[in-house]
């Protein structure tokens, strides 16, 4: 496969060693855009600063991830409102019911966040692990109109609710093997269809970087019985008209 026009829609490259090798085998493989998610004020600011340097290649999404808010007050609001036009969406945000933090700062949180993405007219990027359909919901009732549930391998009926409103699903490398996530890549038309890698996240013990956003190709083009070409194609375009991406 080659001359292909890829973008990874979500990688924590704030995390991420090696920065320019990464990156270097990224643009090496077609990748054309990566956008960098992130998850606290902290990594925020990193993600600024990498989309700074790497102009034009690195776009940047401002978020608080479920995992975090514990050790942060709400000076993370008044942070994302001075910060929100140089950023091309709101993630990584949403809620994760299978880690022991309270549900009702969880929602509280993401409700905001929810509000200040539609009053911004920006996508939202929502993990929404074990909590698929009170993800929904929040993002439902607010009237979001714009968003993608990342990684999403939820039930199938909460699936077509998502793809009823409009939003996006990604597809990770737990395509590959996960039969919940393929499920949902199987029941998701390619028109409503991202890849990303969620680096540097490890899927089977192995630690993930941008490139391997090929393997998210090749499993998506093998679940989907389409040529790579048209599911690059595709995807990249969806990524470009969600994000409004200028490259």
């Amino acid at each position: 496969m080659d001359k292909l026009s890829l973008i990874d829609t979500h990688a924590h490259l704030d995390e991420v060693s090696d920065l320019p090798m990464v990156l270097e085998r990224a643009r090496d493989v077609g990748i054309i855009a990566i956008i960098a998610v992130g998850s606290d004020i902290v990594s925020n600011r990193r993600v600024l600063e990498l989309a700074e340097a790497y102009r034009g290649y690195v776009f940047p999404a401002l978020g608080m991830h479920p995992w975090g808010l514990e050790n942060h007050n709400n000076d993370w609001e008044e942070f994302l409102r001075k910060n929100i036009e140089r950023s091309v969406a709101i993630g990584e945000v949403g809620l994760d019911y299978r880690i022991p933090l309270n549900r009702d700062r969880q929602l509280h949180v993401f409700s905001r966040l929810v509000e200040i993405a539609k009053s911004y007219d920006k996508p939202l990027i929502i993990h929404s692990r074990a909590a698929w359909k009170d993800a929904l919901e929040i993002v439902k009732g607010l009237g979001a109109k714009k968003a993608v549930f990342h990684w999403y391998s939820g039930p199938v009926k909460v699936l077509r609710d998502i793809l009823a409103l409009g939003y996006f699903i990604s597809a990770t490398p737990a395509a590959e093997y996960s039969q919940g996530h393929r499920r949902a890549l199987r029941n998701t038309p390619l028109e409503r269809i991202l890849l990303e890698t969620d680096s540097p996240v490890r899927y089977r013990g192995i630690e993930s970087e941008p490139s391997d956003l090929r393997r998210v190709l090749s499993a998506l083009a093998e679940i989907k019985g389409i040529d790579a070409f048209a599911v690059a194609s595709a995807t990249t375009e969806n990524a470009l008209r969600l994000f409004g991406l200028r490259l």
